[in-house]
Order: C-alpha cells, then sequence, then structure tokens
C-alpha cells in the first residue's frame, strides 16, 4: 500500500505544497489559481485513482510559466517517490483514448530514466487563458521529475480542449497501469 508523499517547494515566483497518494480514493483538492489546469490535475488524478492535493500560488501576473512548470516538477517529485517505495509495479502502461472525435495515444515506461515525446499540435495558441505550449512543457518537467519515459501521440483531433483533456487522462490510465501492482520481475537487471 503506497503511502502519501508531500512535497514543498518555495521560490521567488512560487508557493506549492503537494500530496499524492498513487493508491487513493480519488480523494482531491486542487487550487493553482489556474481553474483550467485544476481542471486537467483533476482528470490526471481522478482517472489515475490518485489521492492530490495541491495549493499552489505563482507570479501569475507575470505569466502562467513559473506556476504550472513548478507545479510539474513537484508532482513529478512525488509520484517518482511513490514508485520508488512502491513493491512490484507492472512497470509499462499504455492507453488509446477517444474524446469525441479526438483520439490520443500515450505510453509510459516508470522505469528510472527520464524522457519525454510530447506530440500535441494544437491549432490555436491557448486555452482556458493558458499557453498551449505550456502542456509540453508541463509533461516534460514532470517526466523528467518523475523519472519515467512518457509519449504522448496525437492521432487526430477536432478540438483543442479535448486534445488536452483527452492527453490527461491517457497519461492518467497508463499510469495507472504501469503502477500496478506484480509479483512478476519487471527488468532483468533485478532493479529498475
Amino acid at each position: 500500500m503506497s503511502q502519501t508523499v508531500s512535497i514543498e517547494r518555495e521560490t521567488k515566483e512560487t508557493q506549492i505544497k503537494l500530496k499524492l497518494n498513487i493508491a487513493g480514493n480519488q480523494n482531491l483538492e486542487i487550487n493553482t489559481g489556474l481553474p483550467f489546469f485544476d481542471h486537467m490535475l483533476t482528470q490526471l488524478a481522478l482517472h489515475a485513482g490518485w489521492n492530490l492535493k495541491v495549493i499552489a500560488q505563482g507570479d501569475l501576473e507575470v505569466d502562467d510559466h513559473h506556476l504550472i512548470e513548478d507545479v510539474a516538477i513537484c508532482l513529478g517529485q512525488a509520484l517518482q517517490k511513490a514508485w520508488r517505495a512502491s513493491a512490484k509495479i507492472q512497470r509499462y502502461g499504455q492507453r488509446l483514448l477517444p474524446m469525441d472525435a479526438t483520439l490520443v495515444l500515450v505510453a509510459v515506461d516508470v522505469c528510472g530514466r527520464a524522457y519525454s515525446i510530447t506530440d500535441l499540435p494544437f491549432s490555436r495558441e491557448q486555452i482556458g487563458n493558458i499557453a498551449t505550449e505550456m502542456w509540453k512543457h508541463f509533461f516534460y518537467s514532470f517526466a523528467i521529475n518523475a523519472q519515467i519515459s512518457l509519449h504522448i501521440k496525437t492521432e487526430y483531433f477536432d478540438n483543442n480542449h479535448h486534445l488536452i483533456e483527452a492527453s490527461f487522462k491517457a497519461v492518467a490510465f497508463a499510469l495507472k497501469q504501469a503502477l500496478a501492482s506484480t509479483a512478476l520481475e519487471n527488468s532483468s537487471k533485478g532493479v529498475l
């Protein structure tokens, strides 16, 4: 059974308090000051089956970059601590997720080797007052700090909101699969 991991980060740009339990029951409290970002974090935690508390403040008067990046760093660090403390995990997960006329493929390897490939070809510059370029940066910062290999591929899409929401949901389901317990070996090395 996973325990709750707590991460705090305070800089001149952001103040973040985050708690994560990957074996949770969807107990969520998320407030970043960016309602659409809260919505995406909710999708991630809800569909992964996590408990997640994120209370964050940042210099939103400057732009959305610092807050989103720092939340991704904290969430990634918490996930890394959680999966390393877990018993043997499946390691690999994937999900092909439809959302109306949008289809997104996500594959993840929870392995200790950080990598991120993100194909999100947005057709507008903002969604929910957040720069669309920040979503690729969020997933990169999250994967690097979680020490996972994360691949997100857009098969096709008709709606920018559906594209990013489908991505978060697909990441959630892929991680849920990868983090599931197993009695089997998950590496020929004997350790991740």
